[in-house]
């Protein structure tokens, strides 16, 4: 049976949600953050993560951004077959959304028209927007607002297929290196092995929203997550980037099938705070 839903409706949505990922954290990354206090083996680092989770509260008690860079909305739209949405077009909808969002919640607008000429939208729109069409007769929405201290320090790597895991091992962990700080540790780090340059890191942008302790369900990308967060946590980088043994929160890792010629792998960084929001309706 179809199900009407009006866009809205979405518009309603994608505003609140702009308003509360950039308030409060997520339940995966509160849990995460609390566990990291526990298990930091430095003093220094205990400190550093204990003033983010001081700076979390007052977020949340006084409606205060957790960050300054409110980042640019990222838009999952899950749209269930079963589902006819009436209303204006759902990008515009959207967009709509965010629009709102961020003007309501006074939240820093960061998004320029042009790459070159760069001048403000003043309503940190356009959003970066994903539709995929699901059974059902319901719509997803994740929204993920992506800041770019982290996103800056993401990578592409189109590796030869001999380079094999140990490649992807190499990839990660260069990105991770190469980040440093700039990236704002403890950071999660997602990984897209697979598909094509552009698919794969569409699975490392996707890799970001999952639930942290909610593992792969492919046995060697389950035991690669493990592996990689030991390893990127032996860096020593730490909280903050002042050295300790939580450099990263979280590795969640996707795969896909790839070209018999290619092994490309994408690694998308996010800050400590990895802000996402997920709503049905």
């Amino acid at each position: 049976m179809i199900r009407t839903i009006s866009t809205e409706e979405i518009t309603k949505n994608i505003c609140e949600m702009c308003i509360e990922a950039n308030h409060c954290l997520s339940p995966d990354m509160e849990k995460a953050l609390k566990k990291a206090v526990d298990t930091e083996a430095s003093p220094l680092g205990q400190k550093i993560l204990g003033q983010l989770q001081e700076n979390l509260a007052i977020a949340g008690e006084e409606m205060i951004p957790i960050c300054q860079d409110t980042g640019m909305a990222v838009v999952f739209a899950e749209i269930g077959q079963q589902v006819h949405l009436q209303g204006e077009l759902l990008e515009e909808a959207i967009n709509e959304g965010v629009r709102q969002g961020y003007v309501q919640g006074f939240l820093r607008k960061s998004v320029v028209d042009d790459p070159i000429l760069r001048e403000n939208t003043k309503d940190n729109t356009p959003a970066v927007i994903h539709y995929s069409l699901v059974a059902g007769d319901k719509v997803r929405l994740t929204l993920a607002p992506k800041g770019f201290g982290s996103e800056n320090m993401s990578r592409i790597f189109m590796l030869k297929p001999a380079d094999g895991i140990e490649g992807v091992k190499q990839a990660i962990l260069t990105a991770v290196k190469d980040a440093g700080p700039n990236a704002c540790p403890p950071m999660v780090v997602g990984v897209g092995i697979g598909g094509t340059f552009e698919k794969c890191a569409l699975l490392a942008k996707q890799a970001l929203v999952r639930p942290l302790d909610e593992r792969s369900q492919i046995p060697y990308v389950r035991d690669l997550e493990s592996e990689m967060l030991d390893k990127i946590n032996e860096l020593g980088i730490g909280p903050g980037g002042l050295g300790g043994t939580t450099t990263a929160l979280a590795v969640n890792i996707n795969a896909y099938p790839t070209h018999i010629a290619g092994l490309p792998v994408a690694v998308n960084i996010c800050c400590h705070v990895n802000r996402h929001v997920v709503r049905e309706i």
